[in-house]
């Protein structure tokens, strides 16, 4: 097999991630771009003009959660750059890349949070972590040291908390996301609707992570490294009073791997 580079997609739900990694792993090239639009039947550049002058990849590797559509989008674009280049798109499984998939059904669990856990085990082996993300969900997996999955919790995101509000109550405005001006911990009241609202959520989504923190400590004895990433990641970080560890590459970094095994 062809040892060229490999072209890692992360398809979430609100944005896309890319790299173009070296067999050895190194990065060579990245990018983010919104979710394409579909546009005469014709998938969207925008945000890839970068793709034009990159190397031939030896293979696409892909984690969309964002739906079909996304998914057929970006397999034209793929081909319409590097025609007849193998695309793999990494599902779950029962065991890979040193992690193991306790899920009921492992191909339930989403690629981008098996990606992601992949990526953690490998980042802080044998080490218990906690992984917490904040994106349009918030999800949390727990990760034994030896890259058990135990289990994980998913939440409203962030915005999707913040946004909820205004869309559904009479007389809240709707707020986008968070405000660089929200309230910290320890004088988190505020004194006007949108940082009331901003502040709310922020300490909601940081008592859910703290809480699954100090639960799963208690249950394991053991110190367990908390690991954030996620768009979100600043406004609910800045309302967190526990230790953590920001790494905002994980799904991408997982994906490598997946890519060096196969």
């Amino acid at each position: 097999m062809s040892r060229g580079p490999c072209l890692l997609i992360d398809a979430g739900n609100s944005r896309i991630k890319w790299a173009l990694v070296a067999p050895d792993g190194s990065r060579l090239h990245a990018g983010a771009m919104d979710h394409l639009r579909d546009e005469g039947g014709q998938p969207a550049p925008a945000g890839l003009a970068e793709w034009a002058t990159l190397p031939r990849p030896r293979g696409a590797w892909i984690s969309n959660v964002a739906g079909r559509a996304v998914g057929e989008r970006l397999d034209a674009l793929v081909e319409a750059h590097w025609s007849g280049l193998s695309r793999i798109v990494v599902r779950a499984c029962a065991q890979q890349c040193g992690v193991t998939n306790s899920y009921a059904t492992p191909d339930a669990l989403g690629s981008d949070r098996w990606a992601g856990m992949i990526g953690a085990h490998a980042a802080y082996p044998d080490e218990p972590l906690l992984i917490a993300t904040f994106g349009t969900a918030t999800t949390l997996e727990a990760l034994c040291a030896d890259g058990t999955f135990v289990g994980g919790m998913i939440a409203p995101g962030f915005a999707l908390m913040t946004r909820s509000l205004g869309e559904h109550t009479a007389q809240l405005p709707v707020v986008e996301g968070g405000m660089a001006d929200a309230p910290r911990p320890g004088i988190a009241f505020a004194t006007d609707t949108r940082r009331s609202i901003s502040a709310g959520c922020a300490l909601a989504q940081a008592a859910l992570v703290e809480r699954a923190w100090f639960d799963l400590q208690d249950a394991w004895k053991v110190p367990v490294r908390l690991v954030v990433s996620g768009g979100a990641a600043a406004e609910v970080t800045a309302a967190l009073k526990v230790p953590h560890t920001r790494h905002d590459a994980l799904v991408l970094s997982g994906l490598a791997l997946i890519a060096a095994q196969s």
